[in-house]
């Protein structure tokens, strides 16, 4: 037996330590001296100790010591990988913070933000439809990725449509971002996106970067090209919207087949319990009658963009945008330009 100073030199803990240890019950001396109170340890303990030392150099937690001193080998390994896991979560939450502070050190535009990957290439699919596939303005031919410590806000508008999706992130790091994503690569990261359950997006000055989850592989990280040009002023479309004149609920699958079946600029109008797509006759809640037209090459995107099994329209004017809505999820908004119908006149 040794004294409780002799060992401690041996297993490189101090006695203080060893008498804390004995309290808290997870390593018990093998005898105490009932007259002295003396503590004394035994060979045997040697391993116990060392052990015990090296986990609390690895800041392992005191309460789950005694499932690694005295459980089962599968229950010491179980309880090992985790606290492995929260190490590694812990410095990459801690390098991370202190990456942001050095760039606001410097005076760098940046965030970083954690969003579930399911969720962001679904903002994908609703949004980039609304993009412009052809003309002399590249900026349109972008979806807008905004990046602040309450939403991630993706935006596509070829000035005929809008669309905007809000989403809630699960971390933000660094200060409100934006950049222009061109349509196409963009949606290409988004199949890559949805195979990953947690995505960063780390935007700033340097561009678009998705990183997935721990990103140890190359093929964890995405990065995206950017686009320099001015974006149009869509929060001030938004803005003057006003209110809603007349509301009108239908069938979002029916709606899209009568859209797809329109040759040609579409008369949409309104019964009691009805609207009339051209021809077709699709069931519907509406609050007031409404007659518009509309490009179905314009309207049926929008309209196959929504989740859900219903579409929501609300029409201020017939010269306003149109806004389409999933009717049971707010953060996806769609506005839609009415055109002409054919033989009208101004």
């Amino acid at each position: 037996m040794d004294t409780i100073s002799t060992f401690a030199r041996r297993v490189g803990l101090t006695p203080s330590a060893l008498r804390f240890y004995d309290d808290c019950g997870v390593l018990r001396p093998a005898r105490v001296d009932p007259g002295s109170g003396y503590r004394y340890y035994s060979s045997e303990q040697e391993r116990d100790a060392a052990l015990l030392r090296t986990l609390r150099e690895a800041e392992f937690p005191l309460a789950d010591v005694p499932s690694v001193l005295t459980g089962p080998a599968s229950q010491a390994r179980d309880a090992l990988t985790a606290h492995a896991h929260r190490l590694r979560d812990r410095a990459e939450a801690a390098h991370t913070a202190v990456r942001a502070a050095l760039r606001l050190v410097s005076g760098e535009r940046h965030v970083e933000v954690t969003i579930g990957g399911a969720e962001l290439a679904s903002a994908i699919r609703q949004v980039h439809p609304a993009a412009a596939r052809h003309g002399t303005v590249a900026a349109l031919g972008c979806v807008r990725i905004e990046c602040s410590p309450e939403a991630v806000r993706l935006a596509a508008t070829d000035r005929y449509r809008l669309a905007v999706r809000d989403l809630v992130p699960q971390a933000v790091v660094g200060t409100p971002a934006h950049v222009l994503v061109p349509v196409a690569p963009l949606v290409e990261a988004a199949g890559w996106a949805v195979r990953h359950p947690v995505v960063r997006l780390v935007a700033g000055d340097e561009g678009l970067r998705l990183l997935a989850g721990e990103a140890r592989a190359a093929d964890d990280v995405v990065d995206l090209p950017v686009c320099d040009d001015d974006y149009p002023d869509y929060r001030a479309v938004l803005d003057a919207l006003g209110d809603a004149r007349s509301r009108v609920v239908t069938d979002r699958t029916a709606l899209y087949d009568a859209l797809s079946a329109a040759d040609g600029t579409v008369v949409v109008t309104t019964g009691r319990d009805t609207l009339h797509v051209g021809d077709v006759v699709v069931p519907a809640v509406c609050s007031e009658p409404i007659r518009l037209a509309f490009d179905p090459a314009v309207l049926a995107p929008v309209v196959a963009a929504g989740v859900g099994p219903d579409v929501l329209l609300e029409i201020t004017a017939p010269d306003r945008p149109v806004v389409v809505r999933s009717a049971d999820q707010g953060s996806f908004t769609t506005l839609v330009m009415p055109v002409r119908a054919t033989g009208e006149s101004d």
